[in-house]
């Protein structure tokens, strides 16, 4: 009877009900390996970043040359446009320290100065004035002719503020003002026309300011001049009434008293005048009454030429009186010249004395008479000051007011000369010529922004795809997103290929790829290569039952006994058909039957290495694997060969996968590159973990080298079930026996 193995036929999956083991307590036959912790991502991974960009490159370089070609087509339908530029000079006014006098400021640019400056040569008032001044309202190039007065002027005006732009120059207090039209000669006008406006608006303004200062001061100095006239008239009037007389008093007529108060000063003045001569006098007297001499009779020359004579008599008296008697006439004649003397001296200090009493009297009695003067004004002053209270009122309102009209009658000369005197803090550096080249379109400046928008709208669609694609591209993701070990990664077959060939010829980039995957197995597992292996995947299609097949297939051919289980009991991988078209027996016809199991392994072709077939599509699958006779079956086959490879149903949605994990030592998890999505692979991974599964690791498998940049993929696929998806998967067919 001749046999034939098909590998291949398996479709994609649907999700089905996930069946929980029957019997009892199911668990891993080996240890249980710890699980890689996955490892923090990186915020910034240079490789990530060159591979995402490789990957997508030709999608960024589309990018590019699609916003070239529009920046090429935009420019050369774009109808020129020119620009022409004019220089302004903006300086602050100086601050006036002292009024009248301008202290040249120190130079400090202000912000909110050069600012506000900007915004009135933004404005709409002076959009406005430029528009009246070169009457562009009834230009056809600024408004429609057919439109009211009031409508062209409002179109006018918009369309020469939207061509009008201010640009500061640096630091500085220069101003670059710029317009833009797609005629050089109006450009340049409305430029110079700006520059013109600006500086006229600002002197106007300054005007406008002065004049309505001169109104405002006309009419306070009416209303001042007033009131000065009114108190002024109430001072005078009350005065009269009153008899108050005021006189000039300091220098200059600076202060003023009344009458009576002017009198009482100059008399007390005089009264203390007299005070002092007085007693100037008393003390000359009294000093004449106790010692006989007075300064006055001290310094006469008679008085003491007398003292003198009468002291030489004396003397000569004296030394005679030596030799002579008083009776000798010689004595007596002197003796009488000395009376004589005596005589003189007395008259002369009696009028002496005489005079200094007359002046002491004399004094005592002027001094009487000023202070009854002095006491007869004090009065009359004390009823001046009590009638001068009104007085004193009205008089500080007529000097306020003359104060005030003053003040204001001043200000009002000041700006009347200052009025006409104006000066712009603005002035004109260049004026704006006809530009001979059009500002617009700028081919080299629209395809460089054009390169940059693309390159980086290219870079941020790759980076969005990339963002969104949560899908198991890399051996790096293995670990990091689904927190397996990576076993190693499987690249896709070309086109002129098939898996056969590629599998057969052991210098081949998957043979090579598979070898590896078989040495990551034997370090994965503790004690060595395990004796039975799960290969698992989350759904159909991704390589598990070729993957099943070879590494069977390089453990047989280093000598080996390999035996090869299709689990897959729903859409079985290897199928076994007599030549009457039926299904050989297989592992569905052992679970149903007491059958020995070497009864239903086929040899094949390859030294060996040997298939136990799924048989017959039962109804129940998940059923017949919880029953212990799987377990059973599962003990015989690894009694008996050296190594078990299952290949078992997809795991999501299906309840074979996890039952026959907890049954084997080691579970090797298969999913393919670009296609399995993050939450699908996870899902899978516990679930067999929960079951109690040693998932040792993960073979990422159909990785296209050429279009990751790094070995590694996109995309996803789901689904398994019978007749559901998009049809079979087209596996190359294998011919297992001979």
């Amino acid at each position: 009877m001749n046999k034939s193995v098909h590998l291949g036929g398996s479709g994609t999956d649907r999700e089905g009900l996930i069946l929980a083991p029957t019997g009892g307590a199911i668990g891993p036959v080996g240890p249980v390996l710890p699980t890689t912790p996955p490892k923090e991502q990186q915020a910034f991974n240079p490789r990530e970043l060159a591979r995402i960009l490789y990957r997508w490159r030709w999608l960024i370089l589309f990018c590019v040359v699609m916003a070239a070609v529009l920046a090429v087509v935009v420019t050369l339908l774009s109808p020129p446009i020119y620009r022409a530029t004019a220089s302004l000079e903006i300086t602050e006014p100086s601050p006036e320290l002292i009024e009248g006098a301008a202290v040249q400021k120190v130079a400090v640019r202000d912000p909110q100065f050069l600012t506000t400056q900007f915004g009135l040569l933004r404005s709409r008032a002076l959009a406005e004035r430029v528009v009246e001044e070169l009457n562009l309202a009834k230009n056809p190039a600024f408004a429609p002719q057919g439109a009211d007065p009031a409508t062209r002027t409002k179109i006018a005006t918009a369309v020469a503020a939207g061509g009008f732009s201010v640009v500061p120059v640096g630091a500085s207090r220069l101003v670059s003002i710029n317009f833009t039209s797609r005629d050089p000669q109006i450009a340049a006008q409305l430029v110079n026309a700006y520059a013109d406006a600006y500086i006229a608006s600002d002197l106007q303004r300054k005007f406008d300011t002065t004049a309505n200062a001169r109104k405002f001061l006309q009419n306070r100095i009416a209303s001042t001049k007033a009131a000065l006239e009114t108190s002024e008239r109430a001072l005078v009037q009350y005065a009269q009434a009153q008899s108050i007389v005021e006189v000039s008093t300091g220098k200059d007529g600076a202060g003023s008293a009344s009458l009576d108060s002017a009198s009482l000063s100059a008399v007390n003045g005089t009264l203390a005048e007299a005070i002092g001569s007085r007693i100037q006098a008393e003390q000359k007297y009294r000093q004449f009454t106790s010692s006989g001499d007075t300064p006055e009779t001290v310094a006469d020359p008679a008085v003491n030429q007398l003292i003198s004579d009468r002291a030489k008599l004396q003397a000569d008296y004296d030394q005679k009186l030596a030799l002579f008697r008083p009776e000798f006439p010689t004595m007596r004649q002197l003796k009488a010249q000395i009376s004589a003397i005596d005589s003189q001296l007395s008259r002369r200090r009696g009028n002496v004395a005489s005079a200094a009493r007359a002046e002491f009297q004399a004094a005592v009695g002027r001094e009487n008479e000023l202070r009854a003067k002095v006491n007869q004004l004090k009065s009359s002053v004390l009823d001046t000051r009590g009638r001068g209270i009104q007085y004193n009122i009205l008089q500080r309102e007529v000097d306020t007011n003359r104060t005030l009209y003053d003040a204001l009658l001043q200000r009002f000369k000041t700006i009347g000369v200052a009025g006409g005197i104006g000066t712009s803090i603005a002035s004109v550096v260049d004026r704006a010529e006809p530009p001979s080249v059009p500002f617009s379109p700028n081919l080299t400046a629209n395809l460089a922004i054009a390169l940059t928008i693309g390159t980086l709208l290219g870079i941020g669609l790759a980076f969005l795809i990339e963002f969104i694609d949560d899908t198991v591209k890399t051996m790096e993701d293995l670990r990091t997103k689904i927190n397996v070990t990576p076993l190693g990664a499987i690249p896709s077959i070309g086109k002129n290929s098939t898996f056969y060939d590629e599998v057969g010829d052991v210098q081949s980039p998957v043979a090579e790829a598979y070898l590896s995957v078989c040495t990551a197995i034997n370090f994965a597992a503790a004690g060595g290569t395990p004796r039975s292996i799960v290969f698992a995947s989350a759904r159909s299609g991704e390589g598990k039952s070729s993957s099943a097949f070879a590494i069977s297939y390089f453990y047989a051919r280093r000598g080996m006994s390999v035996l090869l289980i299709d689990c897959d009991m729903r859409k079985p991988s290897f199928r076994i058909e007599n030549d009457d078209g039926s299904e050989v027996r297989g592992l569905a016809n052992l679970l149903a039957s007491n059958d020995q199991v070497v009864d239903c392994i086929v040899p094949t072709k390859f030294e060996n290495l040997f298939l136990l077939p799924g048989g017959h599509i039962p109804p129940n699958p998940a059923e017949l694997i919880a029953s212990p006779r799987m377990r059973e079956i599962l003990a015989a086959c690894e009694d008996q060969f050296d190594l078990v490879v299952i290949d078992a149903p997809p795991v999501l949605g299906l309840a074979d996968t996890p039952l026959l994990a907890s049954m084997c030592q080691a579970v090797v998890f298969i999913t393919q590159a670009s296609a399995a999505r993050r939450p699908a692979v996870s899902s899978a991974v516990e679930r067999l973990r929960g079951s109690g599964a040693n998932v040792i690791g993960a073979v990422l498998t159909k990785v296209n080298a050429k279009s990751t940049g790094y070995g590694y993929g996109y995309g996803y696929g789901y689904g398994y079930g019978y007749g559901y998806g998009q049809g079979e998967s087209r596996k190359p067919k294998l011919e297992l026996l001979n």
